[in-house]
């Protein structure tokens, strides 16, 4: 017994330092992990390897049981593609939809989602892929903008599945199908809702009052829907803009915080009983751009516009503002955020309402695109997708 005890152990040990899908563990940008290196090298931590071979695209990654997934283009079609997360080794690659194209960067932008052994991936055209996590083979996919009557937006669909039980949720927007829910073994139909446009935010899943609910920020605003038949409680559109809704919802404690940029702003809701939802505060102080702010403790994290902010979640009150790398993504793990540059920078910086203090930064000399990619922590180390190149370096402390 003693024995099977400490295996289990093991696994639960092991499945903690993973990044399984966008924004980690439980969606919300933080790595569980801790003894991480509290300052960096001039020249960056150790790097264990530069891999190449992801293709174009925008993807960021999931890894879990020795695997890295993310998704590229190359010449006519996109794919999903598979490293070895210790030594970058290429494992497997998978053709999923036609390739995609537009002046901002080409490919994929979504992250693939790693559910035991099984992934799926969402292609900028639609197509939905459920495969094999040790071989990469397909066992069901469909295209949801077609099936759905959904429409591809301006640039690209770009959010990344969520698996809530049974259920896969995705949303191809529409007339009636704003958000869907799929069987997540075969990929039929469950329930569909709404008819809002379609955005570029990837959905979340909370407790409420009510029971449990899926929230997704659609092209046209918030929506709060019951998990088990899709029905809508509530929606809140203040925080819509007209041109892209990108940043994925933040939950804590009975709390939603959701932004948008392009003028719009942040705003703080409050899940009540009797399927009703209450506006704590709007304010223009965290505009999320194509980032989504992290909460640690008491404070949000996250670039309002192209400024590095620290917001009180509670009030929204502004505790500092820095331009530290420029503008770009983050990341929290162990008492720090890894911050992001769009221009290539990666910045360790104190998860400290007080003031910004920098750790450590580095230089990664990106290519021809923005590092749009945000980086991930597994099992003790950094990752960080540019393009074709995926970087891994050593941030935990010996």
């Amino acid at each position: 017994m003693v024995r099977v005890l400490l295996m289990i152990a093991v696994i639960v040990s092991c499945h903690a330092a993973d990044w399984p899908q966008w924004r980690g563990p439980q969606r919300n940008g933080h790595s569980p992990e801790t003894g991480l290196l509290q300052s960096w090298p001039r020249t960056g931590p150790p790097r264990v390897f530069k891999a190449q071979g992801a293709g174009e695209g925008y993807s960021s990654m999931a890894v879990s049981r020795g695997k890295l997934i993310t998704q590229g283009q190359r010449r006519d079609s996109e794919f999903v593609v598979a490293f070895d997360s210790q030594t970058g080794r290429k494992l497997w690659e998978t053709p999923n939809g036609k390739a995609f194209r537009e002046r901002r960067g080409h490919g994929p932008r979504g992250t693939p989602t790693i559910d035991g052994d099984r992934v799926f991936a969402l292609s900028a055209d639609g197509n939905l892929l459920c495969l094999d996590l040790q071989t990469g083979k397909p066992s069901w996919n469909v295209n949801i903008v077609q099936k759905y009557g959904g429409s591809i937006p301006t640039w690209g669909i770009s959010e990344s599945p969520l698996v809530d039980g049974d259920r896969l949720i995705v949303m191809p927007g529409g007339r009636g199908s704003a958000v869907i829910a799929l069987d997540k073994r075969n990929g039929n139909l469950v329930w569909k809702s709404q008819s809002d446009s379609v955005g570029y935010s990837s959905a979340i899943a909370v407790d409420s009052p009510d029971g449990r609910l899926i929230i997704a920020f659609t092209g046209d605003g918030v929506l709060g829907l019951l998990a088990s038949n899709g029905e809508l409680l509530w929606r809140y559109d203040k925080v819509s803009n007209s041109t892209a809704n990108i940043a994925t919802p933040i939950h804590s404690n009975g709390y939603v915080f959701v932004s948008s940029d392009y003028g719009a702003g942040c705003a703080l809701l409050r899940l009540l009983p009797g399927r009703k939802m209450q506006e704590v505060y709007f304010s223009r102080d965290m505009k999320n751009h194509y980032s989504s702010s992290v909460l640690v403790g008491s404070h949000l994290y996250g670039f309002n516009s192209n400024i590095l902010t620290a917001l009180e979640f509670a009030t929204g009150k502004v505790a500092w503002r820095d331009r530290s790398v420029g503008k770009g993504s983050l990341i929290y793990g162990d008492g720090h955020l890894v911050v992001l540059g769009e221009n290539g920078l990666l910045a360790l910086v104190e998860a400290n309402p007080a003031a910004y203090r920098e750790k450590s930064r580095f230089d990664i000399q990106r290519g021809d695109w923005p590092a749009w990619s945000p980086p991930v922590i597994a099992d003790g180390k950094l990752y960080l997708r540019d393009q074709d190149s995926i970087y891994c370096w050593d941030v935990k402390a010996k």
